[in-house]
């Protein structure tokens, strides 16, 4: 159980600056240390805008991750980038984002970036917001990639993948992290057609070396690529299996679903904090105050307190910046609201 109620928090990820937007098309223009010096400036801006919101925790943005899961491969040795997505026109989709061969046995010699980002983020924040880093778990990390004989399935490749994050997770806790979210949205995506206890067997496997030493979550939502989701959004399919999961609190993406199956959050929070999303990033209305602490005495119904986050669903990477910064500054007010209501304030 976390010290403070009704905390609000993050995903992960943020928007980026335009100019880094523009920068990442032309980096050939760039030396290695104005790449360095745009990757700090980025990630200043980020923790401005949420710290300037309020948040109890903050995170770096995923400024340095051009992708969700392409920034990863980047640093696995023995996989071919596909130079070229096999679709380029045409409305939005994930066959639009190519995948990738293993040539061999595959390793990351250096680690996947994280612990690198954090260092980062602590040289750079200086306030008094918990610090908080994510890492896409391995089966959502093995999405991208195609079977072969040596991997005959995306099952194969995921056990491949779990000392890799297994080692990232405990580099990170011995860097200073408190707190880490094991994204995992792929198991949330494909619980209803694949055996969730599996899920749940990889999972615990990945993190039982950092569990008790930080405050672990995981985020269960139903992807977002270009707005649109992937997976059947229902969580029915996930529970009681979920209940397992080897975390502190579980991020649930309610918003954008209208907060259909509100109540699981009352059997989750028997045992777990929840994280609940309060704020639709797939949608350009911006919630008032109002309408978040509506949503907060309607999760109170269903669960204490003390048991209690609220979040946007999903990272806010896909959301424009000047939204996702009403989003959050709206979110940490209405939260405030109810706070004050309950003499928490």
């Amino acid at each position: 159980m976390k010290e403070q109620p009704l905390r609000t928090t993050v995903i992960g990820s943020y928007p980026f600056p335009g100019w880094l937007e523009f920068a990442c098309q032309n980096l050939e223009e760039f030396g290695e240390a104005d790449r360095e010096e745009m990757i700090d400036d980025a990630v200043v801006a980020a923790v401005h805008d949420q710290s300037s919101a309020g948040l109890d925790v903050i995170t770096d943005g995923e400024q340095t991750r051009l992708d969700f899961n392409l920034s990863f491969y980047g640093y696995l040795e023995g996989i071919d980038l596909e130079s070229a997505p096999p679709r380029r026109f045409g409305p939005p989709a994930h066959d639009q984002r190519g995948k990738h061969k293993i040539s061999w046995p595959f390793e990351a010699p250096n680690g996947l970036g994280t612990v690198d980002d954090f260092r980062r983020l602590q040289r750079l924040y200086h306030g008094n917001a918990t610090l908080k880093a994510s890492v896409p778990g391995p089966y959502t990390l093995s999405g991208r990639l195609l079977p072969n004989r040596r991997y005959p399935d995306r099952w194969a490749i995921t056990e491949e993948l779990i000392p890799i994050v297994r080692r990232e997770l405990e580099e990170l806790v011995a860097a200073g992290c408190t707190e880490i979210t094991v994204d995992e949205p792929s198991m949330s995506c494909y619980a209803h057609k694949e055996d969730p206890k599996r899920f749940v067997d990889i999972f615990n496997r990945t993190v039982k070396p950092i569990v008790g030493k930080c405050r672990l979550s995981t985020h269960l939502c139903f992807g977002n690529y270009k707005g649109r989701a992937v997976g059947l959004r229902r969580y029915a399919p996930m529970f009681p299996a979920f209940l397992d999961f080897s975390v502190d609190e579980l991020h649930l993406e309610m918003a954008t679903r209208e907060f259909s199956e509100l109540e699981i959050i009352s059997e989750i929070a028997k045992t777990k904090d929840v994280a609940v999303g309060i704020i639709d990033v797939k949608s350009y209305y911006i919630e008032t105050a109002e309408d978040v602490a509506g949503r907060v005495r309607r999760c109170l119904e269903h669960a204490p307190a003390d048991r209690l986050s609220f979040a946007p669903d999903c990272g806010l990477s896909q959301t424009a910046r000047w939204a996702a910064k009403l989003k959050l500054q709206n979110m940490v007010e209405g939260v405030a609201i109810v706070r004050k209501e309950l003499g928490l304030a």
